[in-house]
């Protein structure tokens, strides 16, 4: 009983030897990240296998969208994660209660406002991105459901961040793995026992991110010890209110970038046709978990750079930095290999039609070596973000989407445009990634060796 109350315990990460402090946060949470990865990929093996491929493109479709409407989340989640970690770092009860329970009031009114807004907005944008007629109806419904039941996913993204920034990734990845196995389970008794099609994986996704926030709001009231859990913190307290904005912003920008880049490239990916749109799908639901260990590392340095800030423990700081980078890099080679040697196999899950495989496993060699160069752009970016330095990270991705990665795609595409292909090379929208992601993580490296980051903590 010991022992499981110590693999729960919140991680001090501002004692003991970085690299150990890192790899026992970042398990978890990568085991927890691939969980949540299964929401979506589990929804389309489903539909690809018992509705078909056309079903497949739908869901893949309406992806650019829910993340570009979900950028409220993000910048609540990393800001109150930050402002979490760097006030356990100093031990401040007071103001950790008061920065919970705003973040608490803050996602209750951002969940509904996205649901309004982004239910009717929806089926305009679908529209808007030339969204095929064979797939608009099942993507529009798709998202309706996605987004009247936004408040569960919602909850769990920011009570699970806050989880993280007072070192607790283990009970996330519990709750994470409780939601995705009852996830699957409902995916098939939807689909294919109710004959739901698109609209069933949706509702099967609502239910589960719904039962892992409340997973989390018990967690967080059996944590007494490090902040109260009390009415009278719920609620909006202009100075904490003003940090998570001031701290989240930056990143849900970001976020909104990417999703901004996302859905004109969509646009381009669209004109290629149905079969173009599905391999796009099977190759980004075999790149979320290539991404993993990259998102995993990332969020960890935040929450390591956060509690060592808030100790005055900068020199640590580095040294993680350091030691973080290499085993994210190691780490992410490791799982490209996999990938690229059992690839095939992965891609068969989703389909069965064999010039789909083989050309999502194309598409997939083309990114293969960019995400090492992921790994660096976000273990050093994580590391400024929980320095208090949010600004630096979302000029650098602003910079590789929407001034690199947009540019290049639809200027190569166009270069390529010949007699035999009128609408250019299709393997243009993949090597416009591939060239994003590499000057990224070169664009980091060299504002992270500048160290102004060092110089922006919130408290």
């Amino acid at each position: 009983m010991d022992g499981l109350k110590k693999l729960f315990a919140p991680v001090d990460m501002t004692v003991g030897k970085p690299w150990e402090d890192i790899v026992i946060f970042t398990v978890p949470m990568l085991l927890g990240n691939i969980a949540q990865q299964l929401y979506n990929t589990v929804d389309s093996v489903v539909v690809g296998q018992f509705v078909g491929d056309n079903a497949l493109a739908a869901v893949g479709s309406a992806g650019p969208i829910l993340n570009l409407l979900i950028v409220l989340f993000v910048g609540i989640s990393m800001g109150s994660g930050i402002m979490v970690s760097q006030y356990l770092g100093a031990r401040n009860k007071e103001a950790l209660s008061k920065t919970i329970g705003t973040s608490i009031v803050l996602t209750a009114l951002a969940s509904l406002l996205v649901m309004v807004a982004a239910t009717l907005a929806a089926r305009p944008l679908l529209e808007l991105l030339s969204t095929p007629e064979t797939i608009i109806d099942w993507c529009a419904s798709y998202l309706r459901i996605m987004f009247l039941g936004i408040a569960g996913m919602a909850f769990y993204n920011i009570l699970s961040g806050i989880l993280r920034g007072l070192g607790d990734s283990m009970s996330a990845l519990l709750y994470l793995l409780v939601a995705s196995g009852l996830n699957i389970v409902l995916d098939l008794l939807f689909v294919v026992r109710f004959d739901m099609g698109v609209a069933g994986v949706s509702l099967a996704t609502v239910i589960a991110q719904a039962v892992s926030a409340l997973l989390c709001i018990r967690r967080l009231t059996k944590l007494q010890e490090l902040f109260t859990m009390d009415w009278k913190y719920v609620r909006l307290f202009k100075k904490y209110a003003s940090g998570i904005i001031r701290l989240g912003v930056p990143s849900g920008l970001t976020q909104a970038i990417m999703s901004m880049a996302m859905l004109v490239v969509q646009s381009l990916t669209n004109s290629f046709g149905e079969l173009f749109i599905a391999a796009n799908v099977i190759v980004m639901r075999v790149d979320g978990f290539a991404m993993m260990p990259n998102f995993s590392f990332g969020t960890a340095m935040t929450t390591y750079a956060g509690q060592n800030v808030g100790a005055g423990e900068h020199k640590r700081v580095s040294e993680g930095a350091k030691q973080g980078t290499i085993m994210a890099m190691g780490t992410s080679a490791v799982i490209v290999a996999l990938i690229l040697i059992f690839g095939r196999y992965l891609m068969r899950i989703f389909t069965n039609t064999p010039e789909l495989v083989e050309l999502s496993m194309n598409m997939m060699r083309i990114l293969a070596i960019g995400y090492v160069a992921v790994a660096v752009t976000q273990t050093l970016s994580g590391v400024m973000r929980g320095a208090g330095d949010t600004m630096t990270p979302m000029w650098i991705s602003l910079v590789s989407t929407i001034v690199i990665r947009v540019p290049v795609a639809y200027g190569l595409v166009y270069l390529t445009k010949t007699p035999e292909l009128p609408q250019g090379q299709r393997a243009c929208v993949f090597i416009s990634l591939l060239i994003s992601w590499v000057l990224g993580a070169v664009i980091t490296s060299i504002f992270y060796k500048r160290g102004k980051w060092k110089n922006k903590a919130y408290i």
